[in-house]
Formats: structure tokens, C-alpha cells, sequence
């Protein structure tokens, strides 16, 4: 089941992506789709919710379900989630340039973070384009304490996957404190910035499964290209 709601979301996103499915137009009905990929009701309104959840559709009472501006990405507020995953389920068409690769001390002051003596790591600066213009540019400090060494090729790969896949680590928690501020000069240049346009920075600090911290990382978002997305449960205090 969840492998093939999993394929049916994937084509309709696909289609989203490229225009089989216009901004402002309707999917087929349930039923329609439910004979178009030959599944039941229950299979698609799955493959729908998801598509809902990443923000490609906005289902109306009674009309069925619109598709929606794709302009920005979805980025998940609560979640772990790396760039490449995020590109590889959105579909983005990104490249990573890695700009510097070289021991450095973590800005402490930067990530409201005290330490009684300084955190030697790993600076990775990279650089990410989606359709060959700059979205992202993500600064990572990775404490040397946990992981010594980070190749060339692996920064301008998947971190997260060195880390799990070969290392072994795993990945739990993290703290993201998110805020919206002018770029320096250096970020404007590389985000190809309109005079006067604010990004959104995301601040984090990320553990393993044993509470050891073992990255640092602030994000540089151009805030036209991205929304942040989060769920939310109401919680009634008595």
C-alpha cells in the first residue's frame, strides 16, 4: 500500500512539476484517478494527502483539489530533513557548490551557545542552486571530537548520508531557532540578492542518538524561494 500510494504521489507530483498539471487548475476526481492508476479510493486520497502536506495541492469542499503556486519549496520546520533529501522528494534540479572546506572554531555567539573552551570543527561552506540560480547558502560546523575528517566529495554530497551510512551515526534530535535579517555582503553576492532584501536565516545545533552534539549549522534561505512548514496539534492547558 504505501509503496503504491508512495508511486502515485510521485507521478502526480511529477506532473505538478511540469506543467501537466497548470497552477490554478483540478486534479481528476478520486474516482477518476482511482481508474486512471487502477487503485482503490483509499490509495489516492493518500497519495493526495501527501501531496496537501508538501503544499503542491489545496483541496476545496466540493470542487476537488486545486494545484498550487510552486515558486517556493516546502522546507519541514520540525524535521531533520538534508538538502538532498529535500531535492530528491521535490524534485528540485539542484547542484551544490562547496565554497570552503577547512578546520575552523564554532562562532559560539552566533548559535547563543556557552562553552567553557572553544569547539574545534570542520567548516563546510556550500552553495545551493536549483535550475542554476543560488536558493540556499548553508554554513556546517561538524565537531572534529565526533567526526575527524570530511573529504571533498562527501561535502559536496550528502553529509548526513557519510554520517549514517558509513559512520554509523545516528542522527536524533535538534534545536532550530529561526529568524529574518539582512545578509552580509558575502550572502548577498552569492544569493544574487535585490538591494535591500532581507533572508531568512535557520539557526540549528543537532545531537546523536546518545545527546552528544555534533554539528552546527545556520542556513541562509532567499525567502522567495522558501516557505518553512510545521505541524501543529492544539493542546488544550486547563
Amino acid at each position: 500500500m504505501r509503496n503504491k500510494f508512495n508511486a502515485i504521489y510521485q507521478d502526480l507530483a511529477d506532473k505538478i512539476n511540469h506543467h501537466n498539471y497548470p497552477v490554478d487548475s483540478y486534479l481528476p476526481s478520486e474516482t477518476q484517478l482511482s481508474e486512471l492508476y487502477g487503485t482503490s479510493r483509499e490509495t489516492i486520497r493518500k497519495a493526495l494527502s501527501e501531496l496537501l502536506t508538501n503544499g503542491f495541492i489545496q483541496k476545496i469542499r466540493g470542487k476537488g483539489s486545486i494545484v498550487l503556486n510552486l515558486q517556493r519549496f516546502n522546507f519541514p520546520v520540525s524535521g531533520i530533513t538534508s538538502f538532498k533529501e529535500l531535492n530528491n522528494s521535490l524534485h528540485m534540479n539542484s547542484t551544490t557548490e562547496v565554497l570552503c572546506l577547512e578546520d575552523q572554531h564554532v562562532p559560539l555567539e552566533k548559535f547563543d551557545y556557552q562553552s567553557s573552551s572553544p569547539l574545534l570543527a570542520t567548516y563546510v561552506e556550500r552553495l545551493r542552486k536549483t535550475n542554476n540560480e543560488p536558493i540556499v547558502l548553508d554554513h556546517d560546523y561538524i565537531l572534529k571530537s565526533v567526526v575527524p575528517e570530511i573529504s571533498h566529495k562527501v561535502a559536496a554530497d550528502s553529509l548526513y548520508d557519510y554520517f549514517e551510512n558509513q559512520l554509523g551515526l545516528t542522527i536524533s534530535y535538534a534545536t532550530k531557532k529561526i529568524t529574518v535579517e539582512s545578509p552580509t555582503k558575502e550572502e548577498a553576492q552569492l544569493l544574487e540578492l535585490n538591494e535591500h532584501q532581507d533572508v531568512v536565516i535557520v539557526r540549528s545545533q543537532t545531537y546523536l542518538e546518545d545527546t552528544t552534539l555534533f554539528q552546527f549549522t545556520e542556513s541562509v534561505h532567499r525567502p522567495d524561494k522558501f516557505s518553512f512548514v510545521d505541524f501543529a496539534r492544539r493542546q488544550k492547558i486547563n
